[in-house]
Order: C-alpha cells, then sequence, then structure tokens
C-alpha cells in the first residue's frame, strides 16, 4: 500500500535536511540499538563451511558530512556518530526515506522541491559491523549479489579490499576473499558508494517513466553476504534441461559446477549431488589456485534421464512444479562448501515465423505473449509484500509475461514468478550508456560483460524466463554482441537471446523479430484493428494509449486539490505527475479524444467517470484485438507488451494499477480481453468473435448479440449456436448489424449446457475514430474525427439494488461477494457500475484488492455477483463496506 500522504510542502525543507544530516550528533548508545541513528548490534560471519549470512543493515553517512577517510571509517572503533540506520538493500534516497527525512514524496511536487540534488553529487558510506571466528583451513568471501551503485570501494579493518575499478556498475556480482583481512572478535566493513550518471555509465534509470531519482540510484540495491568455506568453493551450479517434443514424456538433465581450489596445493574433491530421489558423485583433482567445471551428463549418469517429467507451464496452461539441486563439496571427508537452487523443466524457443516475425512456444506449444511493462520502485527499495500483491494481480488479470527493461528486481520477483507461472523477459534499458555504444571504452565493455554474465547466471535456471533482450531501442554492435553473447554461453543460457525490442538486427542473432512502432500515448479502439504501425500483427514489444487516469481516492492520496482540478480545466498544462518528456506531459490529446467523443466534461466527477470509460475501453481493444489475430494465417499477431504494468512513482499515465495498488477502468478493461475464453467485438469487421487462449478446445458454444439503444430498446439481436473453437484459435462467430447514434451491445457465450461462461458489453456509434496515419508520431496517430458516444450523457435514470456478504478465506484473507441486480422490468441498463470497497461507510478505498469483475452494465431483470478477496489486516480493524456508483445510477451503500 502506498504511505499516507504526509503534511504539506515548507519551504526551507532542503535548507533543514542540510541542517539534520550536518548538525553534531550525540553518541549511538549501544544499549538502545533501535534508537534512530543508533548503531546496529553487530551481525556475525558464518563459521561452518556452506553457510551464507546477509549483511541485515548498515549504518549511512555522507561523506561529506563525516570526511574521515576509508582506513579510518572501516576500523572497528570508529564512533559512527550520527550515522543513519538503513536495510540491508538501500540505495541513498531510500534510506534517508526509511529514516524520515523528507515530506511524502510521492505528494504533489514533493520529490522536486524537497530534496536537495547536491546532496548526492558526493560519495556516501555504508558502515557495519560484525563479529567473525576465523579458524584455519576456513577461508570467508563478501560476495556482492549486484553492483554498487555507480562504483564502490570496499574496506575491512582498516584495508582497502576493492576499489572502483573493479565495482563498477549496477549489476556485476563480485566475491572477495577477505580470509587474509579478517579479525577474531569484532570486524568492520565499509562501503564507499560512489555517484554516478546514467548517460556516462551502466546503471539503472528511469527515463521518461517518472522524474529520476535525486541520487541516480546510489548506493546498495542487492544483498551484501559473507560466505565461509572450507578448502574448496562451488562457485556456480546449473541445470541444462533437454526436454523430448512434442511428448514431454522425457528429459535429460546436465548438471554443471564450477569448483575452486582457495589453496596452494593441490586437492581432491568428492561432489556429491541431490536431485529429488536422484543420486550423484564425482572425484576431481584440483591444482592450486585453479577452478575447473564439474559436469554430470546423461551419457556417464544415465539416472539424469527422467521418465514422464512434471513439466513447468505458464499459469494459463498447466501448473509449475519446480526440482531442487543440492551440492556438497567434501575434502578428505570433511564438508567444504554447499549450494543449493531450483530449476523447473520446460522447453523454450522463439523462432521467426514467414512473416519474420517473433513468436515463442513453450513445451513445443506456439503461445500469445500478452504481458505487460514492469517498473520498479523508483528507488529501488525491497518491498516483498508489494512485489507478491502486484505479482497477484498480474495473475488475476490474465497476463501471461512480465518484461523487465533495465530493472532487473532481485531474487524474489523471479522466485515468485517461477511459483505463480508468471513469464519474465529480462534485457537491458534503452536510451542511456547502455545503447551510447559509440562512447563505450574497453572498462564499459567489460563491465557490460561482467553485468551479463552475473544476470545470467542468476537468472539461467528459473524456469519462468524465457529470454533476454540484449538490446531495447537499439542493437549491439558487433564487439558488445560477441561480449554479451559470450558471457551469457559461458554459464550455459539456454532460453533464445534477442537483438533488440525494435525491429533491429545485430551481426549474428539477426533481426529481433519485434516491433516498437508505438503508439505511447491515446488512442481510439479501432487503431488496433489495423495492419499499420503499432496494430495487432507481429511482436510489438512496447506499445499501449498511454493516459490512465486514477479514481478520485487515489488521485486525493498524492496531488493537491489544485492539480486534480488542472486535470480537467487546464488539460495543456504541464503536470508534473506526467512524463518529463514534453510530449508526455499534458493531457491535451486525451482531453480533445474526450471532448470530441464524449462531450467536454462538465465537472471533476464527469471528466473522472469519462477518463474511466476511454480507459476501459483503450485497454480492452488493445488486448483483445492481438488476442483475436494470433491465429491470423496472413500476419499473425504473436505477442504484444503493454506499456506499462504498474509505475514507480506514482504517475497519470502508462499502467494497469495505480501506484497505491488500486485497480480502475483500465485494469478491468484488460482483465475483460484477457479471459481465456471470451466473445468479443471488432472494432474493423463488426464480426462478434469467440477467442480461445485456455489449454484445451471448447465445442458446442453458443453467442448471442444484442444491441440495445441507450433507453433500453432492443435494435438487434441474433443468436448462433454449435461453434468449435480450438485452443490457441478464433473464430468469427456472427456479425454486428449497423445501428444508429449511440447505442450499446451485449455478447453472451454460453457453453454446450447452455451456461453463460462469458459476457461483454460495448458502447458504439455510427460513426468512427478516422486515423490520421499521414501525421502519425513514434508515439501518438491522430484522428480527424471521432465516434460519437454524447448520448450516454442522456441516458435515462435507472436504479439498482445491492446485497453484500463476507466471508472468510485462507490465510487471513476475506472475501466480500456483492450480489447488484437490476429490477426494472423494462427500460435502460445500469451503465458502467463499479463497486468499491471501503474501510467502513466513510473510510478510505481498500487496497490492494482483487475484485472478479467490475465496471459492469445490467439490463432490467439482470444481476450479477461481483467477488472481492482482500487481506483482513487491511480493514484497519474497520467493517468492510461496499458502494456501487454508476454512469446513471444513484449510489448505492
Amino acid at each position: 500500500m502506498a504511505p499516507r500522504r504526509s503534511a504539506r510542502l515548507v519551504p526551507l525543507l532542503c535548507l533543514a535536511l542540510v541542517l539534520a544530516l550536518s548538525a553534531p550528533a550525540v553518541a549511538a548508545d549501544a544499549a538502545d540499538a533501535a534508537s534512530p541513528g543508533a548503531a546496529p548490534p553487530d551481525a556475525a560471519a558464518p563459521s561452518r563451511p556452506g553457510e551464507v549470512s546477509t549483511i541485515p543493515n548498515w549504518q549511512l553517512q555522507s561523506s561529506a558530512v563525516d570526511t574521515a577517510p576509508g582506513e579510518v571509517v572501516s576500523r572497528p572503533g570508529f564512533p559512527a556518530r550520527g550515522w543513519l540506520r538503513v536495510s540491508a538493500r538501500s540505495t541513498v534516497m531510500a534510506g534517508l526515506i526509511e529514516n524520515g527525512r523528507y515530506p511524502d514524496l510521492n505528494y504533489s511536487t514533493n520529490l522536486r522541491d524537497a530534496v536537495n540534488p547536491a546532496d548526492f553529487t558526493v560519495p556516501w558510506w555504508y558502515r557495519r559491523t560484525f563479529v567473525a571466528q576465523p579458524r584455519p583451513g576456513r577461508h570467508t568471501f563478501l560476495r556482492l549479489n549486484g553492483g554498487v551503485i555507480a562504483r564502490g570501494e570496499i574496506w575491512l579493518n582498516g584495508t582497502r579490499i576493492a576499489g572502483g575499478d573493479q565495482v563498477a556498475g549496477a549489476y556485476p556480482a563480485q566475491e572477495l576473499d577477505i580470509t587474509e583481512h579478517l579479525r577474531s572478535g569484532r570486524n568492520a566493513l565499509a562501503i564507499k558508494a560512489i555517484p554516478g550518471d546514467p548517460n556516462k555509465e551502466l546503471l539503472v534509470s528511469f527515463l521518461d517513466w517518472s522524474p529520476p531519482p535525486p541520487d541516480n540510484n546510489t548506493g546498495i540495491w542487492r544483498d551484501v553476504q559473507l560466505a565461509t568455506t572450507g578448502p574448496v568453493s562451488l562457485v556456480d551450479s546449473r541445470v541444462s534441461t533437454a526436454l523430448a517434443l512434442p511428448g514431454l514424456d522425457r528429459a535429460d538433465l546436465t548438471v554443471r559446477a564450477e569448483v575452486r581450489n582457495n589453496t596452494d596445493r593441490p586437492l581432491r574433491t568428492e561432489i556429491d549431488g541431490r536431485v529429488g530421489s536422484i543420486r550423484l558423485r564425482q572425484t576431481v583433482e584440483l591444482p592450486p589456485r585453479e577452478t575447473r567445471t564439474v559436469t554430470f551428463a546423461p551419457d556417464a549418469h544415465p539416472q539424469l534421464v527422467l521418465r514422464h517429467p512434471r513439466v513447468w507451464w505458464p499459469a494459463q496452461l498447466g501448473d509449475q512444479p519446480l526440482y531442487r539441486l543440492d551440492l556438497t563439496a567434501r575434502v578428505d571427508r570433511a564438508v567444504s562448501d554447499e549450494r543449493g537452487s531450483t530449476f523447473g523443466i520446460r522447453d523454450v524457443k522463439a523462432p521467426l515465423n514467414a512473416q519474420g516475425d517473433r513468436r515463442f512456444e513453450i513445451n513445443g506449444r506456439p503461445l500469445l505473449i500478452r504481458g505487460a511493462g514492469w517498473a520498479s520502485d523508483l528507488f529501488l527499495r525491497t518491498q516483498p509484500q508489494r512485489l507478491a500483491d502486484q505479482l497477484r494481480y498480474v495473475r488475476d488479470l490474465g497476463l501471461n509475461t512480465l518484461r523487465l527493461e533495465g530493472k532487473q528486481e532481485d531474487h524474489e520477483l523471479v522466485e515468485l514468478a517461477d511459483r505463480m507461472g508468471i513469464m519474465v523477459l529480462p534485457g537491458w534499458e534503452c536510451c542511456t550508456k547502455w545503447e551510447k555504444y559509440g562512447t563505450w571504452t574497453d572498462s564499459d565493455l567489460a563491465v557490460a560483460a561482467a553485468s551479463a554474465r552475473s544476470e545470467a547466471r542468476r537468472l539461467r535456471d528459473h524456469p519462468s524466463v524465457i529470454g533476454f533482450l540484449v538490446g531495447s531501442d537499439a542493437a549491439p554492435p558487433a564487439a558488445v554482441e560477441r561480449a554479451y553473447l559470450d558471457a551469457f554461453r559461458s554459464v550455459d543460457w539456454q532460453t533464445p537471446i534477442i537483438s533488440s525490442a525494435k525491429r533491429l538486427s545485430s551481426p549474428e542473432l539477426g533481426t529481433s523479430g519485434m516491433k516498437m512502432d508505438g503508439p505511447y500515448w491515446w488512442v481510439p479502439p479501432n487503431y488496433w484493428y489495423n495492419d499499420r504501425l503499432g496494430g495487432a500483427f507481429g511482436f510489438a514489444s512496447e506499445v499501449g494509449p498511454g493516459p490512465t487516469i486514477p479514481e478520485l481516492d487515489s488521485l486525493r492520496r498524492y496531488l493537491s486539490p489544485a492539480e486534480i482540478e488542472d486535470l480537467w480545466r487546464h488539460p495543456d498544462r504541464r503536470h508534473y505527475h506526467l512524463a518529463q518528456k514534453e510530449v508526455f506531459g499534458t493531457l491535451t490529446l486525451f482531453a480533445r479524444a474526450m471532448n470530441l467523443r464524449h462531450g467536454p466534461p462538465r465537472d471533476r466527477d464527469d471528466f473522472l467517470r469519462k477518463a474511466q470509460l476511454m480507459n476501459y475501453e483503450a485497454n480492452r481493444a488493445q488486448m483483445e484485438a492481438f488476442g483475436r489475430d494470433f491465429s491470423d494465417p496472413a500476419r499473425p499477431a504473436t505477442g504484444v507488451i503493454y506499456w506499462m504494468l504498474n509505475n514507480a512513482w506514482p504517475t497519470l499515465y502508462w499502467h494497469l494499477w495505480d501506484y497505491n495498488l488500486a485497480p480502475a477502468g483500465s485494469y478491468f478493461g484488460a482483465k475483460n480481453a484477457l479471459r481465456p475464453l471470451h466473445v468479443q467485438y471488432s472494432y474493423d469487421d463488426r464480426s462478434a468473435v469467440i477467442v480461445n487462449t485456455g489449454p484445451k478446445d471448447a465445442r458446442g458454444l453458443t453467442v448471442r448479440s444484442t444491441v440495445f439503444s441507450v433507453d433500453g430498446t432492443v435494435l438487434a439481436d441474433e443468436t448462433v449456436g454449435g461453434r468449435d473453437v480450438g485452443s490457441g484459435s478464433a473464430l468469427r462467430a456472427l456479425t454486428v448489424p449497423r445501428s444508429q447514434g449511440t447505442h450499446l451491445l451485449r455478447l453472451l457465450l454460453l457453453d454446450s449446457e447452455g451456461r453463460q461462461v462469458d459476457r461483454n458489453v460495448y458502447w458504439l456509434s455510427d460513426r468512427v475514430d478516422e486515423l490520421d496515419y499521414a501525421n502519425s508520431t513514434w508515439w501518438h496517430t491522430p484522428i480527424t474525427s471521432g465516434a460519437d458516444y454524447t448520448g450516454l450523457q442522456s441516458m435515462p435514470e435507472a436504479r439498482i439494488a445491492t446485497s453484500v456478504r463476507t466471508e472468510p478465506g485462507p490465510d487471513g484473507t476475506l472475501r466480500t461477494v456483492v450480489t447488484i441486480r437490476n429490477p426494472a422490468g423494462s427500460g435502460p441498463a445500469a451503465f458502467f457500475l463499479r463497486a468499491n470497497l471501503r474501510r467502513g461507510p466513510d473510510g478510505d478505498q481498500v487496497t490492494p484488492v482483487r475484485w472478479s469483475d467490475n465496471y459492469v452494465t445490467l439490463w432490467p431483470g439482470e444481476s450479477t455477483e461481483l467477488r472481492a478477496e482482500y487481506r483482513a489486516g487491511d480493514l484497519g480493524g474497520a467493517r468492510p463496506h461496499v458502494e456501487v456508483t454508476g454512469w446513471n445510477t444513484p449510489r448505492v451503500g
């Protein structure tokens, strides 16, 4: 959940922050380690071979405030007075926010006005004391599981272990042998994080996704660990899988591990492995200081041939079983090191089809990729519950893929994705140093190669990961491509490597088979049903209709009243919660389309309800068009990545749920379109189409199409039955007749027993949106005339009745069920009904919440049941309260 809105910005906050950071501080009280600024209790280095411990938290200070050099800061007795206590993974900004140094940076312009950028032009120190018990024959290593942003100096007990030339970039993992520098008893570790510029170094940045973090994410953003082994270490372990296709009745496993001799003498090592009931053993001779790869292959170890393996599938197609590999290295029968990991058995291919478009195949089955672009937290904070909540939304929506562009998160995301059946397509980011290849030095190339090797090693065994994009808006030149490919292949990467998310080529990988032709800003629904630019053909790697206006509950959390009013009164004004890039900085085009199609908004609430209608319509159309045309024989749609899924910081664009995890029109439009067995309307040829993206064929289906005037009069009604639709295909069932003026279309899909399996409602016009392709840009295609939905303004009032019940669910959750009825005998539909869950009658909106459906439309005599699932603890002790609002209905509840 988003933080509670703080007090308004006051002048002199920047000055107050500087004074707070530089004021004399009292000595830390070791007896009160939990008090602000107090030194945390000593951590403990592992003592048993094979153990790894994560440094749990840090002390943080600016080098402009504490000017002591590294050899002093890293001494155990250094008095770190006034240093802040921050989390184990914490950029500088994240640490300052954690310690309450700013007002709510999500609110209004606080992020711009309350932070002094000069605070982040100097290095910052991270410091931690820990207790160790070194013993002869034991080796202790410091592991950086990702880089120190932008560069880092590592100091231990007064000695510099590594410098910024070695610890550079956001992603390269490091393992440093600190055995010789370790003391018995108390030790002190200090890391100097040196700031950088994403246009000059290979870092993490947010481009036009949000305002940039003021510190450029300087600091520690992944775990720092201490590991102890004996004379031999297991540096890496992995499992390559070869799944028999198409039968899936056999899988050959190959287990590999890098084994390192940490001593100056030759050693004989026994490597024991276990995969379930499978046992492995091999003896390896290691010369002094040498690392060798130990391989267990099926030809020498026939037990690695699995009959009838448990195969991993995306959630929409099957289960997600995982296997575990455990390895132990022994020297003279004593355990020297241990390593464990999980993996899945699945096959991923992504060939180019006859049209030159990338098409993914999972376990031999062609699969339409319908995903969205993931945004990490702007300050790279670790938020496990928020992460899990968002991935539950992904499952609830029916999306099957996340694209990670240059923000690869940490292990929690891919571990959740493995268990939840969500595919992940990571890659490097666009437009910064990562793609300014002409400016790269030999040092940059080395950092890029180390980044690729580290990320490939980290992601390789996760079955959710289906490939890697080594370019986004550009493809790498030959030398860079070779460095990447060598890095990936050195760790046995198995899934596709793709040159770019744009239709570009690199020398060895060839064409990407993807397109990046926009749009990124508002377009009408019929845009997606054209064979131009971002329309539903090929693989669109990042496309979406841009502005996604949250509902009033969310807007009040991060916009001032005046800023909310500006959204509809002054849409041409630059808005801080829109993008920093000028073309995305106003709501001009969105407002122009609203005025043309729906009529100018009368007030704030009218603007917001029309915005939800436009968000629902545009997002549904995008996903439906690609779903329909996946089986188009002439130019199939093979994939679409909605831009974007979520926000790094609260914005008014590019999301399927807002920063407060509140689902609104965008969410429910996409969710409607992503149902596995779905009936939908085509904006190009007016066909009603059955789309089956589920795992099984569907037979004996019936489609009913009914067209209504806005006053409820039936204008046309047609039913066709006996329709069979294979898995992964679409069938045009009937053509919807033309009608005059603004009208509504209801589509029903019934199974062979006459039970309703899907329902979909559209608002249509006898006028169509005319697209002006001649004036298209990379981000937008304008319209010259628009569909006329102004008839919705004059819909007669409809009255609804509701009943609500709440029941307990598993693991501390609740389920609230609201039944909505339109009890009238005749008359208009109750249009675009929104059920909202609150903490009591006058309380805040409950988020996150997973609704079975929302923004529904009911004609007289119809009813529906909507289910909301949420955590009981999120009620804050209040009783759940449901209110239902609608386009032409009084509020109920």
